[in-house]
């Protein structure tokens, strides 16, 4: 039986560790059924049913998908859509109710986690926007060609090992904020720098380097200039940081003038090739890439994906 067309397919990723997921979910409910949403939830059991399920809702013909997750999980979502052919990407919008550890797409439009009814009054808006995708084109561990989509931004070097070393201590500790004040001092005072080779706009950087960001929005703040709409990619690049201008370079960060520091090195481009990242772990949207093997092609593709986005 055919789905109407107003009717919303939801997708709910509880977050881990969380032991009030039922109470969350009934928060959410109580602001769809205030205004008379008409929705089939789905529940995923771990992030590998996540791009299963959303896909289940693509082929069973939802119009509207709404992603109560982080962006780990609007990039399987993502994902997902770019497997569909084009004609069948273009009838579907994608939302999100931010839900997540991380939630940096979300909060580049707007969306907070505490304000569930300012998110749904403006889903139901259905205001809907053309956003880029970048795209990571690689060869896997099998030697497989793979190509994985972003909306946020790939990390090469410590970022990524952050974000690894913080899923391990958050295991550990429960609490975000403090799993994620630990990985930061463990890494700064366990820094490393990484040797790599990258061409961007016809310039070769070639060195050793402590992280590079590439961003299709705000980067965890590390593009805080890239919009999901111009056609470009944003890319900082951060080498020879000194101890002291880690911890300035951390309140410029939260501050949102990362791109201030003197360690800093910003690019605006469509194309990045990586030709060597060695050693360098690489996370996408905030989740790390294991299968990835060798040199690896950074692009963006405009106007791929309808996103709801607020007034």
């Amino acid at each position: 039986m055919a789905v109407e067309e107003t009717r919303w397919g939801i997708l709910y990723c509880p977050r881990n560790g969380i032991r009030s997921k039922r109470k969350r979910w009934e928060r959410l409910q109580h602001e769809l059924d205030l205004r008379g949403v008409h929705y089939d939830m789905v529940q995923s059991e771990n992030t590998d049913s996540v791009e299963r399920l959303v896909t289940m809702l693509i082929r069973n013909g939802y119009k509207t998908i709404i992603v109560v997750g982080g962006d780990s999980a609007l990039n399987d979502a993502v994902n997902c859509l770019m497997r569909e052919e084009r004609q069948v990407r273009q009838q579907v919008a994608l939302g999100v109710v931010p839900n997540g550890a991380l939630n940096d797409f979300a909060r580049f439009w707007g969306f907070t986690e505490n304000d569930d009814a300012q998110t749904v009054e403006w889903l139901c808006k259905r205001r809907s926007r053309q956003v880029d995708l970048g795209c990571l084109h690689y060869t896997d561990k099998q030697q497989q060609r793979q190509n994985r989509y972003f909306l946020n931004c790939v990390n090469i070097g410590t970022t990524a090992d952050l974000m690894n070393l913080r899923q391990q201590t958050r295991r550990i500790l429960w609490s975000k904020t403090l799993s994620f004040i630990v990985s930061v001092v463990l890494k700064i005072f366990h820094r490393k720098d990484y040797k790599m080779r990258l061409q961007v706009n016809s310039e070769t950087i070639d060195r050793r380097i402590m992280t590079v960001c590439v961003g299709n929005a705000l980067g965890y703040g590390q593009t805080p200039s890239a919009v999901p709409y111009n056609g470009m990619l944003d890319l900082s690049v951060i080498y020879d940081p000194k101890l002291m201008q880690l911890f300035s370079g951390l309140w410029l960060l939260v501050s949102g003038r990362f791109l201030n520091h003197r360690s800093v090195h910003p690019y605006r481009t469509r194309h990045i090739d990586v030709e060597e990242a060695r050693h360098a772990l690489v996370g996408v949207d905030g989740r790390l890439l294991r299968q990835l093997e060798g040199p690896f092609t950074i692009t963006v593709e405009q106007e791929v994906v309808n996103f709801l986005i607020p007034d």
